[in-house]
């Protein structure tokens, strides 16, 4: 099986679930975006729930392995490869919501095609900032992971004005910066 196929398939999904939502789009579709005959998209994928989980696993693996460049980058300052990390997941939800008019469908992690996909999608981005974290925070590095985290989802929930939350992104991680070096800190 070639991967150009399964790769023109998965970007004829996208194309199609951005436009159409998940479920008001067909495998006739998703076919017809591809250029291909419906049988020869089945060779490739099973049904559209397996393109849109397929897919799924994509923007999540391209969002962490962006994440993971920014915690990587060495010589960067703390509170910069918090944002840059944070950021990735960020950025995956705006560019959804600039696509699409069905972000929200596209992006509902409580599904059960694609809930356990998000739930290990947090749990690693949640690690790679917990790592970051590991010098300046201790043995709070989990806990204070957790409420970026949780600041960066909050976040997604109005983007009617894409800047905001991306300006509500940095200003949270220098807070919580200042918060972890300032001596006074609570522990």
């Amino acid at each position: 099986m070639s991967n150009e196929r399964l790769e023109a398939i998965l970007a004829a999904a996208y194309e199609c679930f951005t436009r159409h939502g998940v479920r008001r789009t067909t495998m006739d579709d998703i076919a017809t975006t591809a250029g291909m005959s419906r049988p020869a998209v089945y060779q490739y994928v099973r049904n559209k729930d397996d393109a849109y989980r397929r897919l799924a696993e994509r923007l999540f693996a391209g969002s962490l392995a962006e994440a993971r460049r920014a915690a990587a980058t060495e010589g960067v300052p703390l509170e910069q490869r918090l944002h840059d990390v944070l950021a990735a997941k960020l950025e995956l939800t705006l560019k959804l919501h600039r696509e699409s008019r069905h972000a929200a469908e596209l992006l509902d992690t409580s599904t059960k095609l694609t809930g356990d996909l998000a739930e290990a999608y947090t749990r690693e981005l949640t690690d790679l900032v917990a790592a970051a974290l590991a010098d300046a925070a201790g043995p709070r590095a989990r806990s204070v992971a957790d409420v970026l985290v949780a600041l960066t989802r909050g976040l997604e929930a109005d983007l009617t004005d894409p800047d905001l939350p991306r300006q509500r992104l940095r200003d949270g991680v220098t807070l919580l910066v200042a918060g972890l070096t300032h001596p006074g800190a609570p522990a």
